[in-house]
């Protein structure tokens, strides 16, 4: 049923929101393209350093991406208008409370709404997140960094802070494949 619901959109992803509207849902021609053409796995950064980018939550903490060296690290840029998104949350915080229990794996989801930076906490609790935090980054430094056009975009770096893979568009993230992806990074 996820699946049924999910495979349209994950052809597609979101693009950077452009104005306050809502984000526009793809076109038929999306769903012609092949997915290595609009998202799917990217290993050509492989080893690459973590950024020195820093973003903050709704109070203003900052945090820096660098700090987080020491264990894996899967990052995503996701924003509250983007369907495919939304989708992967629940299937994000999953991983996350999982990696809060075992230690073997950090799960930061990046907002990359602008504007109205305050609603982002009440719409992660408005869905059930309960483990991913608000983090803010309203002028896009990641999603320039990274430069996948698209959201979701996620990306997960190994202890040392070396990024081991991207994976652009939207993803079952609860599947056993995915499970694999992510330990390439422990």
């Amino acid at each position: 049923m996820f699946w049924a619901v999910l495979a349209p959109v994950s052809l597609g992803g979101c693009d950077r929101q452009t104005s306050d509207e809502v984000q526009p849902a793809p076109s038929a021609s999306a769903s012609e393209n092949s997915a290595e053409e609009t998202s799917g796995l990217l290993r050509n950064h492989k080893g690459s350093a973590m950024p020195e980018i820093t973003f903050s939550d709704p109070a203003g903490r900052k945090l820096s991406l660098a700090s987080l060296k020491g264990k894996p690290l899967l990052v995503n840029l996701w924003a509250t208008w983007c369907a495919p998104c939304v989708a992967e949350l629940p299937m994000l915080d999953a991983i996350a409370s999982a990696g809060a229990t075992s230690g073997m794996v950090k799960v930061i989801a990046v907002s990359q709404d602008t504007g109205k930076p305050g609603e982002v906490g009440d719409f992660l609790k408005s869905h059930g997140i309960k483990t991913l935090e608000p983090w803010l980054d309203p002028d896009n430094n990641l999603s320039f960094h990274y430069n996948t056009g698209n959201l979701p975009s996620t990306v997960l770096y190994d202890s040392q802070g070396k990024e081991v893979w991207r994976f652009v568009g939207a993803r079952d993230w609860s599947s056993k494949e995915s499970t694999a992806l992510v330990a390439e990074g422990l």
